[in-house]
Parts: C-alpha cells; structure tokens; sequence
C-alpha cells in the first residue's frame, strides 16, 4: 500500500512540474493554496516568472485567478459550515470581536485575503457571515493581485542582486 501511495505522489508531483505544465500548474497551486490548505503559491509563481521572465503578467493574472478561485471556494465552505451549525444548533452566541469587525467593513475587508495565516479563513468567515459574494470575490481578485505583482517584483530583484 505504502508503495502504490509513493507512486501517487510521484505522479502527482510529475504532473505538476512546472516547466512541463507551466500555467496550469502555477493555477492549480495558486487555487489550492488559498483554500484552508496550509501551504504557499509563492515559490511555483516565483519559479515560473524565473524560469520564463516575458511571462510576468499571465503568470500574475493567472495566479491571481486561482488564489480569487481559491478564497470564493474558502467562502462557500464558510457558507455551508454556517449552513450545518445552525442546523444542529439553536442557541445565539455573542459574536467575537473579528466577526463584528468584519461585519461592519463588510466585502471590502477581503482586501486582506492575500495576508498570510489570516487571509484564507478570513475569506470562509466572510461566507460565514453571508457576506455578499461577488463583491467579496471582487475585492478578493483585488488584494491577490496586488499581492502577486509586488511579491513576484520583488522576488524577481533580489534574486537578480543575489546572483
């Protein structure tokens, strides 16, 4: 079993080899790491931008769209956890002091979703709260992309002054 297992993840990992897959890999990563997956889609953007340097902006637009694909994924997940809790619960409970927060800024603190620990569940708990969804989406696609275009700037630099 363990060895089937290996071989998976060999695959899996052959398949998303950037250099052979290229955008859609970087998509991929990009969409799964703004999920509640632990795990970053900073060095696949970074080492696609690297490897190809003409491809900065369609590497940044389309990383861009997976994390926004990621975090309105995160948002519906938020949604139907609400969704289940009330269901089996009836009680009212006192709202936290980020939940108020986020309530009185409504979709526009998704802006913040490209932060990291804090940004991928802010972005469930705005689904939580039923938050509108396309304009949370908007201001999500929003605040990746800022994220994106600096950090990948500035990897691209200092790897230049590095090496």
């Amino acid at each position: 079993m363990t060895a089937w297992l290996d071989q998976l993840l060999i695959s899996l990992l052959a398949a998303l080899a950037i250099p052979q897959v290229g955008l859609g890999a970087v998509f991929l990563i990009a969409m799964a790491s703004a999920t509640l997956l632990p795990m970053g889609s900073e060095p696949a953007v970074f080492a696609f931008v690297k490897l190809q340097p003409d491809m900065f902006w369609p590497t940044v637009a389309v990383a861009t769209m997976g994390n926004t694909l990621g975090g309105a994924i995160s948002w519906w997940m938020g949604a139907g956890a609400k969704s289940a809790v009330e269901h089996y619960r009836h009680d009212v409970h006192q709202e936290a002091t980020a939940l108020r927060w986020l309530r009185r800024f409504g979709p526009k603190a998704c802006l913040l979703s490209w932060l990291p620990v804090v940004g991928d569940p802010l972005c469930a708990v705005a689904g939580w709260l039923r938050l509108p969804f396309w304009p949370c989406v908007f201001y999500m696609a929003i605040g990746k992309a800022i994220r994106y275009i600096t950090m990948t700037y500035v990897l691209l630099k200092a790897a230049d002054f590095v090496w």
